[in-house]
């Protein structure tokens, strides 16, 4: 079986039958029956046209649904006579799919699950483990998503920064179980940008694959977090670093600078520089100064406080920290940091304590901890 080409389908064909008729929730079950049906026949008698062929079955098992439930003859009427067999419509409905499944009434966890269920083509189970719930927990979530967006018109214009906004959660949720959602958040995210001409769709992909190709050097054998400034350089994907590079600049290159393209511009100078202490901190604030006017985003200014106090010097960073949110994550770590660069250990080490008191995943709370420990532990 070729996963690949059957998660490529999927999209595709739950347009036809929306188009035809079905609403999301029913289409998307009647594809999951499908693709059930065509991994027990197609490795004995593989389809001459394999879309043509899940339409077929995804429409029959549609049509069976409805009869079988009494209480919608109105929909029944509807989709009596199956339509005569034949070639399937050509045209790519992945994009329709994206803004449905980023419906602005949906929770960003909702979102995100039904945007890997139906666009992703992933199972449930594959979900669950990548989240880390149970199986039973995800297919209500996914149910109930299914249900909001069983009403909405298949034609209805969609936000391009809300489907952003949910594959950038997708990428974040990084990976776990046998689930890479980072990976998974890059071929999604790539689907996209082949299907709508978009510099901040570009911007993002950008990003992904600039962060993404750190991702070997970030870990340590045991598992423990590697900060940026000490991991091995040698260890970075130069390949992805050279197509996000060039992604990048295309999209630069329109004019029409967006948060994503800012932020995968931050993240290519730190892949330029030869070492951590080559790398160009002057530029970092400047792109920091239009994540800000960009996004008005306290995160973003907690972020250039880092950025100015590597450029400036710590003072300068601890006096650009004070006009942050200090109840922001990552506010005490970063004024730890700070604090132990301009010479002050003691305060220091009780803000990395703090911080690993905060920390949101255990590597963190762990590198924060050994990092108090670590001054806790110097001569007097």
């Amino acid at each position: 079986m070729d996963e690949v080409l059957l998660r490529s389908l999927i999209p595709g064909v739950i347009g036809v039958l929306v188009r035809r008729g079905a609403d999301f929730a029913a289409a998307e079950d009647a594809v999951q029956d499908a693709l059930v049906e065509a991994v027990r026949v197609w490795p004995d008698d593989p389809p001459r046209d394999p879309k043509g062929w899940l339409v077929t079955v995804a429409w029959r098992r549609f049509l069976d649904a409805t009869r079988a439930e009494a209480s919608r003859r109105r929909r029944e009427e509807a989709v009596e006579e199956e339509p005569a067999p034949g070639a399937v419509p050509g045209g790519d409905d992945t994009l329709h799919l994206y803004f449905l499944c980023a419906h602005p009434s949906l929770t960003p966890s909702s979102a995100v699950a039904l945007t890997l269920r139906a666009v992703g083509g992933l199972t449930t189970r594959q979900i669950a483990r990548a989240y880390l719930v149970p199986e039973a927990t995800m297919a209500q979530r996914i149910s109930r998503a299914k249900r909001t967006v069983s009403g909405v018109r298949f034609e209805r214009p969609g936000d391009v920064s809300t489907v952003l906004r949910v594959l950038y959660l997708v990428f974040n949720e990084g990976y776990s179980g046998d689930v890479d959602l980072a990976a998974e958040a890059i071929r999604l995210t790539r689907q996209l940008a082949a299907a709508i001409d978009h510099p901040e769709v570009a911007g993002l992909l950008a990003l992904m694959l600039l962060h993404h190709a750190r991702r070997a050097a970030r870990t340590a054998p045991d598992g423990s977090l590697v900060p940026l400034a000490e991991q091995d350089r040698g260890r970075w994907d130069t390949g992805a670093i050279a197509e996000g590079v060039r992604i990048l600049q295309a999209a630069l290159a329109r004019d029409r600078l967006g948060e994503y393209q800012a932020q995968a511009a931050v993240a290519a100078l730190h892949a330029d520089a030869p070492t951590a202490a080559e790398t160009d901190w002057v530029q970092i604030v400047e792109w920091y100064d239009e994540l800000a006017r960009l996004t008005q985003s306290p995160v973003v200014r907690l972020n250039r406080a880092v950025a100015v106090g590597e450029a400036d010097g710590p003072r300068a960073g601890l006096a650009a920290l004070a006009e942050v949110d200090g109840s922001l994550p990552r506010y005490a770590a970063v004024s730890a940091y700070l604090h132990e660069r301009d010479g002050d250990p003691e305060t220091a080490a009780r803000l990395y304590a703090e911080a690993a008191r905060k920390a949101q995943n255990a590597a963190e709370r762990d590198h924060l901890t050994r990092q108090a420990a670590r001054l806790n532990s110097r001569p007097q």
